[in-house]
């Protein structure tokens, strides 16, 4: 047996994967949980060595012989996070993440250095908004002047991990392109961006090597190889963030398709052979990791929504599933506002979860949890729309994410999207997606292609597919309309 690993490092846990591609079968999974600061100032903060930790953790759950059959690596990240690195290796500080909103005015100073909001989506293709990389760095320059100086490098949190497997620094264009200092038309760093982050100092002299498409990073050194149980010299793909490995994972490598993913974070992308720069600044103008683009919108609060919720009712997933699948369709008027981290879009750093339509007959836990989750899908449906607006179009929607678990939700995506939901058997997501990676970086001496690759090693789990129902997706259009009164009428709140 040969395996192909997916290493996928979330917010809420690390996981692994092996896949043996002869039989198309995913022989072991295993994962590690993470823990993750947040305080009321809008931080969110891990320190690298847990992702370490979580690793050892992860692997050491399977099978020595399992890890033994190991012949290639992919590694996909959350992305944005911000690792600084001194010279010898030392992450200088904990790594700010994609959730962190404590750098807003960070984002102010940066694009007024560089000139304006529209020279920013112009020039380099995004705004600077809160959670991107860029802010995190001026943010580190001023608080910690001591340690921003003895910073040599620049990771994001994929990197970090390809950095610990292989000891090469390195970013590829899919992650770097969420750092806000990626041109994305161009593919390369830019100057005057980095410039406007800090003015003093040249900070492409902290950035590493630039992959533009799917390669070899670097191998498995002989040190980690003894401590993981992996094989020593086997191949690390390039890797990319979540989202990018997501779209591998599901097989949106090509143009037609839109993937959503259900996941603490909400996104909704979707590949594209040209760059598209949302003139509103909302939907990202990302790179894939396929060297393509990936023009995709984010939430802040997707499962993070459910999981409150369920916590403060009390209710497992079991009973989470029975109460939204028992509780009418739109919650009998009650509206979630799901910010409860703040919010990117809307772009409302500041924002808090809100609850509107309460009366003393809906008030039950079956309504909360049902209106938590439609709130979510609510604010994904936005995304949808946008990208359809900018011209790119999809058939269906691909779900993937800890979401996908609900048959109601997987109906509800379809109802209020409007369109044919689609889960494939394989719906490991970014993990998967970091695997075929690693396949295709074995299999390029063979002109192995990616769409190729994916749709060999992807198939419709037909059971759970999904289509809308009209009755329903009219309901939800009235219902939706209804749902974005209520976040304009919040809106001056938190500006």
């Amino acid at each position: 047996m040969q395996t192909v690993v997916g290493i996928d490092l979330g917010t809420q846990s690390l996981k692994v994967l092996f896949y043996d591609f002869s039989s198309r079968e995913v022989v072991a999974s295993e994962s590690a949980e993470l823990d993750l600061y947040q305080n009321e100032d809008g931080a969110a903060e891990q320190q690298a060595h847990w992702w370490l930790n979580a690793l050892h953790e992860a692997l050491g759950k399977v099978d020595p012989a399992v890890k033994s059959s190991a012949v290639a690596v992919g590694v996909s990240g959350q992305q944005h996070g911000f690792v600084p690195m001194s010279k010898s290796g030392e992450v200088l500080a904990p790594v700010k993440l994609w959730c962190d909103t404590s750098t807003v005015a960070e984002c102010g100073e940066i694009m007024e250095a560089y000139g304006s909001e529209q020279s920013c989506l112009e020039e380099v293709g995004n705004l600077i908004l809160p959670g991107y990389t860029a802010s995190k760095v001026r943010w580190f320059g001023k608080e910690s002047e001591s340690l921003y100086e003895q910073m040599d490098c620049i990771l994001l949190p994929h990197d970090y991990l390809n950095y610990y497997l292989t000891g090469e620094r390195s970013m590829e264009a899919g992650d770097a392109s969420g750092t806000g200092f990626l041109d994305i038309r161009e593919r390369e760093w830019s100057p005057g961006m980095l410039k406007a982050i800090d003015p003093n100092r040249d900070l492409s002299e902290c950035l590493p090597a630039l992959q533009l498409e799917p390669g070899i990073t670097g191998r498995v050194r002989s040190e980690i190889a003894k401590r993981t149980g992996l094989p020593e010299g086997i191949p690390v793909s390039t890797g990319g963030g979540d989202n990018m490995m997501g779209a591998i994972g599901t097989g949106n490598v090509s143009q037609g398709k839109i993937t959503m993913s259900l996941g603490t974070s909400g996104t909704v992308y979707a590949y594209s052979d040209q760059p598209i720069v949302d003139p509103r600044g909302e939907i990202a103008a990302f790179c894939s990791s396929t060297g393509g683009w990936l023009p995709l919108m984010c939430t802040m609060n997707c499962t993070v929504t459910t999981e409150l919720m369920r916590g403060m009712l009390g209710a497992d997933i079991r009973q989470f599933e029975s109460a939204v699948s028992s509780a009418p369709r739109g919650a009998e008027g009650i509206i979630t506002l799901p910010f409860f981290n703040g919010e990117r879009t809307p772009n409302l750093p500041r924002a808090k979860a809100c609850i509107v339509g309460l009366d003393s007959q809906n008030t039950n836990p079956e309504n909360l949890l049902r209106s938590a989750m439609e709130g979510a899908t609510f604010a994904l449906r936005y995304g949808v729309e946008r990208l359809g607006e900018l011209g790119v179009e999809a058939t269906e929607i691909l779900l993937t994410g800890g979401g996908v678990g609900s048959a109601t939700w997987r109906q509800a995506v379809a109802d209020i999207c409007g369109a044919p939901v689609t889960v494939l058997k394989q719906n490991e997501g970014a993990s998967f997606g970091a695997a075929l990676q690693a396949l295709l970086v074995l299999e390029q001496g063979v002109e192995q292609d990616l769409p190729a690759l994916a749709e060999h090693h992807l198939s419709r789990n037909e059971v759970l597919c999904c289509e809308p129902k009209n009755s329903s997706v009219n309901f939800y259009n009235e219902a939706y309309r209804d749902y974005q009164l209520a976040v304009g009428a919040i809106t001056p709140l938190y500006t």
